[in-house]
């Protein structure tokens, strides 16, 4: 059945993967991108297709969103400020791009009756965690992240609207993800640094941080798998793999591929910043139980995403 899709963020590495996969399934997809981090080039493809439809404006400007959301079937809410890292340099940015936005989205789905919404959450919301893997339902977590917390204060906005407006929600936490179109984490920013200087690497942390990654497309297959057939009223899933690497076994693959064997320059502690948490690993037995599998290892991951870079190198010259 043709319908419309609605995705925020939809010019950035997630959302865009997001639009090629609706388009090729024959959907309609209206993009809204501030381009802050976007680029315009994933979008190519799309922009040739007379089912897609570009807006280039921030989730502030309610007007404008309120016009684009007029007609939509469904929501696809990615966009958001990620920069979990440098949040504490800048503590209203993530509660103005993340919750205030959410609200916003929110409201322009409920002045124009659309009902069903996907939300981009995070495995940060869970801070650090004492029980590995972690559930859906770990005791509730003090937040060691405003990233994190403002994530947290959407997915209350967005079962508060479920529960009031007869929404329905699809919440999504995630690992950190991999893969084509990635211009975001340590991969890239491992890569770039070497390419700079292959004689050093400076290493945020001890390197001994365990982490758990998921391959792109194992994301976007999760997503639409559990937006087709869950029919709850707020719908709360892990994504991730069953399994976690150490920072520094990303390390080894990508030395290697650059065929490069520098000094590693740790800053020593167990956490990169003030809010990483040393050790993320989450449950997916849930999202498995309606029968979705990762068809992507870590590490392959790892090395999938690596040689789009080295494909790409362009993508290190682009601010974001």
């Amino acid at each position: 059945m043709l319908k419309t899709h609605f995705i925020t963020g939809g010019a950035g590495f997630i959302g865009s993967n997001l639009v090629d996969r609706l388009l090729s399934d024959e959907q309609r997809v209206v993009v809204y991108d501030n381009f802050s981090t976007g680029l315009e080039c994933f979008l190519q493809q799309a922009l040739a297709n007379p089912n897609f439809k570009l807006y280039k404006a921030d989730l502030l400007d309610v007007e404008t969103l309120n016009q684009a959301v007029n007609g939509v079937d469904m929501v696809w809410h990615l966009a958001a400020n990620a920069d979990v890292r440098f949040g504490l340099e800048h503590p209203r940015k993530d509660l103005e791009q993340n919750t205030i936005v959410t609200h916003n989205v929110l409201e322009a789905m409920r002045v124009n009756n659309v009902k069903k919404i996907a939300f981009s959450s995070t495995g940060s919301i869970y801070g650090e965690p004492s029980i590995h893997p972690t559930p859906e339902n770990a005791p509730f977590p003090i937040q060691t992240s405003l990233y994190g917390a403002s994530k947290l204060a959407c997915e209350a906005l967005i079962q508060a609207y479920c529960e009031g407006f007869g929404f329905q929600g699809y919440i999504f936490r995630f690992v950190s993800v991999l893969g084509e179109r990635y211009t975001h984490g340590h991969v890239f920013d491992f890569c770039r640094k070497l390419i700079d200087n292959p004689n050093e690497l400076h290493v945020l942390g001890n390197g001994r941080q365990r982490k758990s990654y998921m391959y792109v497309q194992d994301c976007l297959d999760a997503m639409l798998l559990a937006v087709k057939q869950c029919n709850g009223k707020v719908n709360v899933f892990n994504l991730g793999v069953d399994d976690y690497i150490e920072v520094n076994d990303s390390i080894t693959v990508i030395t290697k591929r650059l065929e490069v064997s520098p000094k590693l320059k740790y800053s020593g502690e167990e956490r990169g910043w003030i809010g990483d948490s040393p050790f993320i690993w989450l449950d997916t037995s849930l999202i498995r139980s309606i029968g979705w599998l990762p068809k992507v290892r870590i590490l392959d991951g790892v090395a999938k995403t690596l040689e789009w870079l080295l494909s790409n190198k362009w993508v290190f010259a682009e601010r974001f």
